[in-house]
């Protein structure tokens, strides 16, 4: 069994709490929009860390991560990016490597908007966990957790970080 985390959009902000939380974790997944190295050197001394760069990412973390990051865990073939598009109508990029490496997993950021979806088309399940950060147009910081054991997930969570207007 691992614990994992999701996390997206944090655009250079991290705190306690998601601190915390990576402290929790096996695997620490962000799609992307890591916004400055620190957020991913705090978390990579914290839990391995997965990270996919975003669109704001400078030159440095694309040095650091990729476009993509595909592996396997658990059963579980995870395909994990940070602007995906809408399912089942995924950008050419990303349906291209879904119909190519058929994940079971798609986690993906960009939106900040918290979505869990199957996607029958494509049979496979993607995740947004929304955002961490505190740029940004959404309301409340979201970040997901869950379990994954023997090709299942379970005791998925939706975390709450509190308001984007409550920090300074």
């Amino acid at each position: 069994m691992k614990k994992i985390l999701l996390i997206s959009d944090t655009h250079g902000y991290i705190d306690d709490v998601i601190i915390k939380y990576a402290k929790a974790a096996d695997l620490v997944l962000h799609a992307g929009d890591i916004g400055d190295v620190k957020v991913i050197d705090k978390l990579s001394k914290i839990s391995i860390t997965k990270a996919v760069f975003g669109n704001i990412d400078s030159a440095e973390i694309r040095s650091m991560t990729k476009e993509n990051e595909l592996f396997e865990i658990e059963g579980f073939k995870i395909l994990i990016t940070h602007i995906a598009g809408k399912q089942p109508k995924y950008n050419k990029r990303v349906l291209n490597l879904i119909q190519k490496e058929s994940p079971n997993l798609l986690i993906y950021g960009h939106s900040h908007i918290l979505k869990i979806e199957n996607d029958k088309k494509n049979n496979l399940l993607c995740i947004n966990p929304g955002a961490a950060g505190r740029h940004g147009f959404h309301k409340k910081r979201t970040m997901i957790r869950f379990n994954l054991n023997n090709k299942q997930i379970e005791k998925t969570e939706i975390i709450e970080l509190g308001d984007r207007s409550s920090l300074s």
